[in-house]
């Protein structure tokens, strides 16, 4: 069982896709403002996190990649404790497909990502 919501993990899919158009922006016409203030979002919410959602926060993104199956959640999250030397903020912004793997990570251990994405991007 992993030890982060899926409500925290959809809201990293989302600031890690705002990030990611940030510097595709960025990268096509100069945007530096919006892709930093998108940056330190994020790194901010993920360095905000307590180390069981961090390590957990990595399992699903490992699971999402392949690196592990589902099945092997406790592995997983065994794993990233272990192997914790970067900061996981700076480790998961290094990916660009961060998004998209969480996403599938979610999917594979039986969550809705769209669900869990479309309640964080609901209007208040």
């Amino acid at each position: 069982m992993i030890d982060i919501t899926p409500d925290k993990v959809a809201q990293v899919i989302v600031l890690a896709r705002e990030y990611q158009s940030g510097i595709d922006a960025w990268a096509h016409q100069g945007s530096r403002r919006k892709q930093h203030g998108n940056r330190t979002e994020l790194h901010d919410f993920i360095e905000a996190m307590d180390d069981d959602e961090k390590a957990s926060l990595v399992a699903v993104m490992w699971i999402g990649r392949d690196t592990f199956d589902a099945s092997e959640i406790a592995e997983a999250i065994a794993t990233a404790r272990s192997q914790s030397h970067t900061p996981t903020e700076d480790y998961l912004m290094a990916d660009p497909q961060l998004a998209d793997y969480l996403e599938a990570g979610l999917e594979a251990l039986g969550i809705s990502p769209e669900d869990e994405t479309e309640a964080i991007q609901r209007p208040v």
